[in-house]
């Protein structure tokens, strides 16, 4: 399996296909297969596609060090010069959105497009009481496909808590993103949000509205369920196939 040496991790990612590169960040709790396993496979017809399993997540053991969006992003930029990758497109789920905002502002020499899909840079994006029920979550309250999706890729237990403690400490600590910060963002960039999910399609149009060069769509569905995320209601729902598509003609664009 693909590991680098990033940052004292070993860091996990896959390379599907061929064409310009694509890179996929998954959101907290999840891995590549759980995050992206439907829709992977088409973008990977037109596209380099660099997938990534970040601190304690997947594949990619934990280590001794605070996990932040901002570290993410360390090591997502120097994963690309270790594949020796000047540019490519971020594409970022959840948390892994706003780690792909956390790219083009610490590194925004690196990246050409976003596409942003559920991604948060304020406190004020989440559904009322998500702070105080993350203070109050322990791993039985974790999705059961998750912790078997974690488990496929690392059968220990010690791991899987790993991980849950890292998301939990990482959301409960997350503070906003400054308004400046994200105006500086020059690479054009895609916000997908549902109507109904964790992220308020209020903040994704704040989003796409603030920074400078976006587009915003809201898709009548819950969270992930646009990318057919292992925990999406309908897993026949023809709406992936459609935000493929959106995707390949923005990044196309």
């Amino acid at each position: 399996m693909p590991y680098a040496p990033i940052h004292g991790l070993q860091l996990y990612y896959e390379i599907h296909g061929s064409g310009s590169p694509l890179v996929l960040l998954h959101g907290g709790g999840s891995t590549i297969a759980s995050a992206f396993g439907r829709i992977l496979p088409q973008l990977a017809l037109t596209h380099q596609v660099i997938a990534i399993e970040s601190q304690a997540h997947g594949h990619t053991r934990d280590i001794d060090r605070v996990q932040t969006f901002e570290s993410d992003a360390d090591d997502v930029a120097a994963l690309l010069k270790h594949l020796g990758i000047t540019q490519a497109d971020i594409l970022g789920f959840s948390n892994g959105g706003t780690t792909a905002l956390q790219i083009a502002i610490r590194h925004p020499q690196i990246v050409r497009r976003l596409v942003l899909a559920a991604a948060t840079y304020r406190r004020d994006s989440m559904i009322p009481g998500f702070f105080d029920s993350m203070a109050q979550a322990t791993l039985d309250t974790m999705p059961q496909p998750l912790q078997e999706a974690y488990l496929t890729a690392n059968p220990n237990p010690k791991g899987l808590q790993a991980m849950f403690d890292r998301d939990v400490a990482r959301m409960i600590n997350f503070k906003d993103i400054a308004d400046p910060d994200i105006r500086a963002i020059q690479a054009p960039t895609l916000v997908i949000n549902g109507d109904n999910e964790v992220i308020l399609a209020e903040h994704a149009f704040t989003l796409s509205r603030t920074l400078p060069h976006a587009r915003l769509a809201i898709l009548p569905c819950g969270h992930g369920d646009y990318l057919g995320d292992i925990l999406s209601a309908d897993p026949h729902s023809k709406i992936p196939t459609l935000v493929v598509a959106m995707i390949e003609e923005f990044l196309a664009g």
